[in-house]
């Protein structure tokens, strides 16, 4: 029986996982508790050091920069690359760090 009720219990965490999927934020105009509540692994601490690279170095320009930030490793930047925003809209993070295409003219 308790097998059965623990295996019960890990399916609905299992299930539930998705739940914590991070939020789109734009990181360049967010506070720190928004940064916080919106991306997966980044507490209030982390947060606070976003915003004040920011301030001390600018704009992020791209969804790599945040890596920058001190205890913004690598598997964080990939685990919330597609929440963040760097002007606010939807594809920012998918293209923000690929080059430009060069139109060709006909």
């Amino acid at each position: 029986m308790f097998k059965k009720s623990l295996c019960a219990l890990a399916l609905c965490f299992a299930m539930a996982l998705p739940a914590f999927a991070a939020t789109p934020v734009n990181v360049n105009k967010a506070d720190a508790q928004t940064i916080a509540t919106s991306l997966d692994g980044i507490g209030i601490s982390k947060a606070q050091a976003i915003v004040a690279y920011r301030d001390a170095h600018g704009p992020f320009k791209s969804v790599d920069d945040v890596g920058n930030v001190k205890g913004v490793g690598a598997k964080t930047l990939e685990r919330n690359r597609d929440a963040i925003r760097l002007d606010g809209s939807a594809s920012a993070a998918k293209t923000a760090s690929k080059p430009a295409r060069k139109s060709r003219k006909h």
